[in-house]
C-alpha cells in the first residue's frame, strides 16, 4: 500500500509540472514521455507494466501525431481545391449559364421583346412536357406544349406572347414544368438563366455572381450558353 501511495503522489507531482497549455504534436509527445517515464520509475515492483501495455501507450502518441498531420494535409488539399474551383469559375465570367431556378425576365426595347431562357432537367425520358408561365400575381399567362424529351438538360426561349395573343409586359415571371412518361408523373427540375458577372470566393468554395439571378456554385451549373 505504501508503494501505491508513493506512486500516486509522484505521478500527481509530475502531472502538475506539465504545461496544460501545450497542444502541438511535439508538446504532446514530450508531455506523454514525461508521464510515461514517471510511471515506469514509480511502478509497483510486484506488478510491473507489461510489454503490451507499453506498446499501447506508445501507439497512442503516434495516433495523435498522425491525426494532426492528417488534418494539416486535408486542410492543404481543401485550400488547393478551393483555389482550383476559383480558377475554373473565372473562365465562366461573361457567359450565360443555366442553373436550378424558375425565373424568366421579360424586357422590351424599340418595340422588340426579349426574354431570358428557361430550361429543365429530366431524370428520365418524358412523353409529354408542358411549361406553365405565371406572372407576379401568380396568374397563369401562357402554357407551352413542349412535347416529348429525352432524359437530361434542355433549354428553351419564350417569345413573350401570352395566351390571349398579346405580348407580355416587362417584368419577372415564373415557369413551372410538368412532365409525364409511361403514364407516370416524372421529376422535372426547372432551370433559369444567369449571366456570370464575377466569382465570389468563400470558405465553402467559389460561387458565381449571377446578378439578378443571385449566386450559384459550379456544381449548380447545368448548361453553359
Amino acid at each position: 500500500m505504501a508503494i501505491a501511495a508513493t506512486t500516486n503522489e509522484s505521478l500527481d507531482n509530475t502531472v502538475t509540472g506539465v504545461n496544460a497549455k501545450n497542444n502541438t504534436s511535439q508538446d504532446l509527445q514530450n508531455n506523454f514521455l514525461t508521464l510515461l517515464v514517471a510511471q515506469l520509475k514509480n511502478q509497483d515492483p510486484t506488478n510491473p507494466m507489461q510489454n503490451n501495455e507499453l506498446t499501447t501507450q506508445l501507439a497512442q502518441i503516434n495516433t495523435v501525431q498522425g491525426i494532426e498531420k492528417l488534418n494539416t494535409t486535408l486542410g492543404s488539399i481543401s485550400g488547393q481545391i478551393n483555389s482550383n474551383q476559383s480558377l475554373q469559375a473565372t473562365a465562366l465570367i461573361g457567359h450565360g449559364v443555366m442553373v436550378p431556378g424558375s425565373n424568366i425576365l421579360v424586357g422590351s426595347k424599340d418595340g422588340k421583346v426579349s426574354t431570358t431562357p428557361f430550361g429543365l432537367e429530366l431524370e428520365r425520358a418524358a412523353d409529354t412536357v408542358t411549361a406553365t408561365i405565371t406572372d407576379a400575381t401568380g396568374k397563369a399567362v401562357r402554357t407551352i406544349d413542349i412535347g416529348g424529351l429525352t432524359a437530361g438538360v434542355h433549354s428553351f426561349t419564350w417569345d413573350g406572347s401570352l395566351s390571349d395573343g398579346t405580348t407580355a409586359p416587362d417584368g419577372a415571371y415564373t415557369v413551372a414544368i410538368n412532365a409525364k412518361g409511361n403514364g407516370e408523373q416524372l421529376v422535372a427540375r426547372s432551370l433559369h438563366f444567369g449571366m456570370v458577372n464575377g466569382v465570389i470566393r468563400g470558405s465553402d468554395g467559389a460561387k458565381l455572381d449571377l446578378g439578378l439571378a443571385g449566386s450559384a456554385t459550379l456544381e449548380d451549373v447545368r448548361q453553359i450558353l
